[in-house]
Parts: C-alpha cells; sequence; structure tokens
C-alpha cells in the first residue's frame, strides 16, 4: 500500500537540512531503485521554487509499504529525522487517484 510521510521542520533547519542531505537523498534513492517510491520533496517556506536562506517546512514522502508500521520504521531512519531536522512526521495511508 501506499503512504504518505509528511514532515514537517524545526524553525531555521536549512543548514542542519543541508548537511544531512546526501544520507537522506541516499535513502529515497534506495526506494526509487526498488521502483517503490512515488514522489518525495520539501517544502519550501515562500512561494518559490528555489526559496534560498528561506529554507524549507517540511517534506513529503509518497512510497510504497507493506504496512503503516513498515513505513512508520522507515521514516524513523530518517536522517532528517535522527539529525533534528524534523520535528513532526506524520503517516497516513494514501489512495493514488490521479494520474
Amino acid at each position: 500500500m501506499l503512504y504518505a510521510i509528511i514532515s514537517e521542520d524545526v524553525e531555521n533547519s536549512l543548514e542542519s537540512r543541508l548537511a544531512t542531505r546526501p544520507a537522506h537523498i541516499e535513502r529515497l534513492q534506495a526506494l526509487q531503485n526498488e521502483a517503490r517510491l512515488i514522489l518525495a520533496g520539501p517544502h519550501p517556506s515562500i512561494d518559490s521554487y528555489d526559496p534560498g536562506p528561506a529554507g524549507f517546512s517540511g517534506s513529503l514522502v509518497v512510497a510504497e509499504f507493506q504496512s503503516l508500521e513498515e513505513a512508520q520504521r522507515w521514516a524513523n531512519e530518517d536522517p532528517y529525522l535522527l539529525k533534528g531536522v524534523y520535528k513532526k512526521v506524520t503517516i497516513k495511508p494514501f489512495k493514488k487517484v490521479f494520474p
């Protein structure tokens, strides 16, 4: 089943986010290589594709997992969470309708 992993950053997370990004991307690439990643990306803090020093307010990952528990375990091991970039992570089952 698909799950949406909705994460919220702590305030002023940009520096930590950038330092931790390679490890975060590596895990997403593994999901992509397994054909389980539907989409992933950050939420810019301002209405801009490149928010510059304004940074990001969180992230969204939609991926396939065997269960909610497996999705939770995967999210709990995210480098952004472990390094304090994320203050909150919510996981919900997701039903893809479009496209």
